[in-house]
């Protein structure tokens, strides 16, 4: 018999049912996975011999779990995979505010409803999407929220005394009895709150005010938190800590190539996007290189972390400026440009905490810093090291006719928002850059060439062969020796030396 088929509590007893608690659901459905060799959480990498491993033995353990890391590490997307864990539908009493099993009923509700009815009781089914409950800690979460309150107005309706349990009107906590609860930033939760949840973790009961009520709740609890909250805005009180069975840290990217699968599945890029715009592997190098960096920079917090939203936001932008400018210049499609990269600043400036120094450069010279430093690191995959070619007696530096003829004097202007065809007649000025390019990258269409000679000068910018400066709409590339009598390089404040060139009035 179908679960379709059984709407009373006669036809469930009839059909062999027997009740689980949602811990045996969440493992007896996790052992089958594995036996048949699925992927218990897809969408999620990185996390194969790290996370997830300890993820399913805090499951088969029957453990409430605490996932602990910083900002964009994909805990709250953990959490709500595990409700792929639990069975289709499971069966509930028919208007049960707890939704109680209907062969072990736990609200009066229900309890009184099977003793009027009997194996006439009606039988609804439960399905799993509904089976999940989540809350974000906020300051203004309160007992009554998460537990539960006598209800004034119920109790006036009804004509009950405060004393009968009719009038408790329930909170989330008790309504998702046989679910998952998930409590999102948990040290954010005030102590006091935090105290109301050491019954129903470890008796598995709940306390409203007066009342002599006891219910053993069958909830698979997940909280997440994030180690900089623990100093910043609150903490886990010692006591809740210890009733959480299971504490798994989680981490970011360990690879650019992860990082590029993670980017790619969660970046909102359209389909018409993806008709109009050509990408390739470099710009999704450079939008990751760029997460790497601010990792590991100075001016970044690194107790805040760098969330994996930054690459996702910075690989969308990069997208749309190049679509930006087919729509400008009437081209049905484009090929996305180093331009396009650092175009995406504002993507990264409200995605990093800066620690003081940072403050002091400013968001937006911080994130061109980084943006060059990935330019300046990827580099090195596709060219010969400037910094070793100025060593070599014998051999010239294969960089040498480029640097000649910025040395004479010559300037070169890349616009975000240039047509192709003035796009690569700039770049085709330059003495020497297709030759390099062509020799390195033999292989490559058109379009990709254009690319690495693009790339190559913001390279050869960023190892100080020659200068680089930001224009309004673009890049101007000119000598290193002249820049410095002239603009200021990129990464620079303009606005900030034209006000420093202005005659200061004498005191």
């Amino acid at each position: 018999m179908t679960h379709d088929a059984i709407r009373t509590l006669g036809q469930l007893r009839a059909s062999g049912y027997k009740p689980r608690s949602v811990k045996e659901e969440l493992r007896d459905n996790l052992i089958q996975k594995l036996r048949n060799k699925e992927d218990v959480f897809p969408g999620i990498f990185g996390y194969d011999e790290t996370v997830i491993p300890e993820l399913q033995r805090a499951i088969l353990a029957g453990h409430h779990i605490n996932l602990l890391g910083l900002r964009g590490q994909a805990k709250t997307r953990i959490a709500r995979l595990l409700i792929n864990l639990l069975d289709e539908h499971v069966p509930v009493v028919e208007g049960s505010e707890l939704n109680d099993d209907p062969l072990q009923p736990l609200s009066v509700f229900a309890r009184n409803l099977i003793a009027e009815k009997d194996d006439d009781t009606p039988v609804a089914w439960w399905p799993r999407a509904d089976r999940y409950t989540e809350k974000l800690a906020t300051p203004d979460v309160t007992v009554a929220d998460l537990i539960g309150d006598a209800d004034p107005i119920k109790a006036a309706t009804l004509k009950l005394p405060y004393s009968d349990e009719r009038v408790i009107h329930f909170g989330l906590i008790p309504r998702a009895h046989r679910g998952i609860f998930v409590i999102n930033e948990l040290p954010d939760l005030q102590a006091r709150i935090q105290v109301s949840l050491f019954n129903i973790l470890q008796e598995g009961d709940i306390q409203i005010r007066g009342f002599k009520v006891r219910l053993p709740l069958d909830i698979q609890f997940v909280f997440t938190a994030n180690p900089e909250d623990y100093t910043n805005r609150g903490s886990i009180v010692t006591p809740l800590k210890d009733r959480i069975d299971a504490q798994i840290i989680t981490h970011y990217p360990k690879s650019i190539e992860i990082g590029k699968r993670i980017t790619k599945q969660e970046a909102r890029i359209k389909e018409v996007q993806k008709g109009m715009v050509t990408t390739n592997e470099i710009i999704h190098d450079l939008v990751e290189q760029v997460a790497v960096e601010a990792r590991a920079s100075e001016f970044v917090d690194a107790k805040s972390g760098v969330s994996a939203r930054l690459t996702i936001s910075a690989y969308e932008q990069v997208v749309a400026g190049a679509e930006r400018r087919a729509l400008i210049n009437g081209e049905k499609n484009t090929y996305v440009r180093v331009a396009d990269f650092i175009s995406a600043v504002p993507a990264i400036t409200g995605k990093v905490e800066l620690v003081y120094e940072g403050e002091q450069e400013g968001a937006g010279i911080v994130a061109e810093k980084l943006m060059g430093k990935a330019i300046r690191t990827l580099f090195l995959n596709y060219f010969p090291d400037p910094d070793k070619s100025k060593k070599l007696k014998n051999r010239p530096s294969p960089y040498k006719a480029i640097q000649e003829w910025f040395g004479n004097g010559n300037t070169l202007d890349i616009l975000h928002d240039a047509h192709v065809n003035d796009y690569r007649t700039a770049l085709d000025k330059v003495p020497g850059l297709r030759d390099i390019v062509k020799e390195l990258h033999p292989k490559e269409d058109a379009d990709t060439t254009y690319f690495l000679m693009e790339f190559l000068l913001h390279g050869l910018a960023e190892h100080s062969l020659i200068s680089r400066n930001r224009l309004t709409a673009g890049a101007q590339f000119k000598d290193l020796l002249s820049s410095m009598f002239t603009m200021p390089t990129f990464g620079e404040d303009d606005d900030e030396d034209e006000e420093e060139q202005k005659p200061r009035k004498r005191r």
